[in-house]
């Protein structure tokens, strides 16, 4: 029992990032309609960026979070208005090889900057663990799972309660409409990409520092990304957010039960069920965004 509490522990942890990932992946593709394939690329570009502002820069731990996040909206508000706005009403095979394009140059930048030694970060947190009876957890854990879950609940807010969340919802519901009515599409769209990016960023600077960070490490977590939002329903925040944590503990426990080396291979074996029984996602009655 012990054990299995244990796991539920790790898994939120490691859901809440995986949350971050699927919200940013499924709001780009429910309004913009697009395949981010450097989804991965701004999940290492948070890291790093965690990485010079902390152990190069010297900026406190906390404060380099928002930075990292900063960071990466303003890198995927650049690759929208340089790279997506161009190719504005191309259909989908364009975007797709444009965008699985910018992500090869983006990593092999990462590599040529970076080299392939891993980087550290170090964190102000001690190295002994909260111990709360049959269960123990780090600091920096109890950390990334609290700013993820503020993360969720910052994005929750702006889709549901601003003028620029109800304005990306109607874009969604129907851009064409929502441009008659006074709308300015090309800036939400801007606006939606460089969120979904700085969601992106954020997971990579909160588990860069629980991990290494190398500059392949977003490859992976890009195909989680699609994983979640396959699993949740295309363009389904809830769903995005309820399929990271499904993914979560079926990698903990798939790793705790069965072997370590299968903890990737559990979740994805989840994944092609749903593609088999039900295509649309787990949740594609719910609203699709917000």
């Amino acid at each position: 029992m012990s054990e299995f509490l244990q796991h539920l522990v790790n898994m939120l942890v490691l859901g809440g990032t995986y949350a971050l990932l699927g919200i940013g992946l499924t709001l780009i593709f429910g309004i913009m309609n697009v395949v981010n394939f450097t989804h991965g690329v701004l999940y290492t570009f948070g890291a790093y960026i965690m990485f010079i502002v902390v152990q190069q820069v010297g900026l406190n731990f906390f404060l380099a979070l928002p930075v990292a996040v900063l960071a990466g909206w303003l890198l995927g508000a650049a690759i929208e208005l340089t790279l997506l706005r161009p190719l504005r009403g191309s259909d989908i095979d364009t975007t797709m090889l444009v965008m699985i394009g910018a992500w090869i140059a983006m990593q092999s930048g990462s590599l040529w900057i970076w080299g392939g030694v891993a980087k550290s970060v170090a964190t102000p947190f001690p190295e002994a663990p909260l111990v709360l009876g049959p269960v123990s957890v780090s600091w920096l854990r109890l950390f990334v799972l609290a700013a993820a879950a503020l993360l969720i609940l910052v994005t929750y807010l702006l889709i549901n309660r601003t003028s620029l969340g109800r304005a990306m919802r109607a874009t969604f519901q129907d851009h064409d409409t929502a441009s008659l009515m006074g709308v300015n599409v090309d800036m939400i769209y801007t606006s939606t990409f460089a969120i979904g990016s700085s969601l992106a960023a954020a997971a990579g600077a909160l588990l860069g520092p629980v991990y290494v960070i190398f500059p392949q490490m977003g490859d992976l977590a890009a195909v989680k990304a699609f994983a979640i939002v396959i699993l949740g329903g295309l363009g389904n925040i809830t769903g995005a957010v309820i399929g990271g944590f499904i993914l979560a503990l079926a990698e903990e426990l798939g790793a705790g039960y069965v072997s370590s080396g299968y903890r990737d291979a559990m979740g994805f074996v989840i994944i092609i069920a749903v593609l088999i029984f039900k295509p649309t996602g787990l949740f594609a009655r719910a609203e699709r965004v917000g």
